[in-house]
């Protein structure tokens, strides 16, 4: 006996006759009839009294009926149930530290609009901190700056920022374009930890150069590391979107390297494994600035 077995015999007995339950459930109407029969052969009773091509509930179908509905309600309530349990369950979210302080607030603020009452746990720490968390499911979704380096992560790459090398103002890089990046190479720099996406890039271009840098500080902490180069400590290259209202307001200053322009993507990352739930997925959906239910794009 099946839940199909069910939802035939109500929709027999609210329609009255097989041919209106076939239409109302495009099913043909052998199926139903099969059904039915069926139904009366595993239970051992008649549920219809068939009298001049009519249907008539006997007191065995009335009783069925009733347990039949039961069962169907109880179902749909269960259905209905777990999937309103992504709306008001737990999504567990790792972030890079740039992404974390500047664009996960707003992310989560527009899943708010979607899933109010969704919590969100985040996590944040450098990219290679969080692909690690992805595969400890420690977390369900990562969102981090380049892409992941792992075979069993896929990673959605989505907009992106560019990376400033600044200085303080009053040193004698601020403001110009120099013509080649030999020529930071004796300069004290500040720079973010490695496993950061930032510190990986700017490393990979020294590579290329076959050059190479001893940094005076390494941090996780990008404010430590504006108020070391606000101080004159040394020189950095962070991503523009942080730097961006120091710069305006005077208190560092940026240099350019000649034909180079450093920029990178941001990633949605997850376990290949891994079950994204609708509310995750929406996530995806939103750090993408693609459309999802209750969202409309606007320009």
């Amino acid at each position: 006996m099946t839940l199909r077995h069910l939802r035939i015999f109500v929709a027999v007995c609210e329609t009255g006759s097989m041919t209106a339950a076939s239409a109302q459930m495009f099913i043909a109407q052998p199926s139903i009839s099969l059904a039915i029969s069926e139904m009366e052969e595993y239970y051992g009773v008649k549920l219809f009294d068939r009298i001049s091509r009519k249907l008539y509930l006997t007191d065995n179908g009335r009783r069925a009926l009733q347990y039949a509905r039961h069962l169907i309600d109880l179902f749909d309530e269960m259905e209905q149930g777990i999937r309103d349990q992504d709306a008001v369950g737990q999504l567990r979210v790792g972030t890079s530290i740039t992404i974390g302080t500047y664009l996960l607030p707003q992310y989560i603020n527009r899943l708010k609009q979607v899933y109010p009452s969704v919590r969100v746990e985040a996590f944040i720490g450098n990219s290679g901190s969080v692909e690690q968390q992805i595969l400890d499911n420690q977390i369900d979704i990562g969102v981090i700056e380049g892409v992941s380096h792992s075979s069993y992560i896929l990673s959605e790459s989505f907009q992106g920022d560019r990376l400033a090398f600044i200085c303080s103002v009053e040193h004698a890089f601020a403001g110009r374009t120099l013509k080649e990046l030999a020529e930071v190479k004796d300069q004290d720099f500040i720079l973010r930890e490695k496993g950061s996406a930032g510190r990986e890039i700017f490393d990979g271009l020294l590579a290329a150069q076959e050059l190479a840098v001893a940094p005076l500080w390494q941090s996780a902490s990008n404010q430590a590391i504006l108020h070391g180069v606000r101080s004159g400590l040394g020189i950095s290259i962070l991503p523009y979107s942080l730097v961006q209202e120091s710069l305006k307001k005077g208190e560092i200053a940026e240099f350019k390297i000649k034909g180079m322009a450093l920029s990178r993507k941001y990633s949605v990352i997850y376990h290949k494994n891994k079950f994204l739930s609708q509310s995750a997925r929406t996530l995806v959906e939103i750090c993408k600035g693609e459309e999802f239910p209750g969202n409309s794009k606007t320009g």
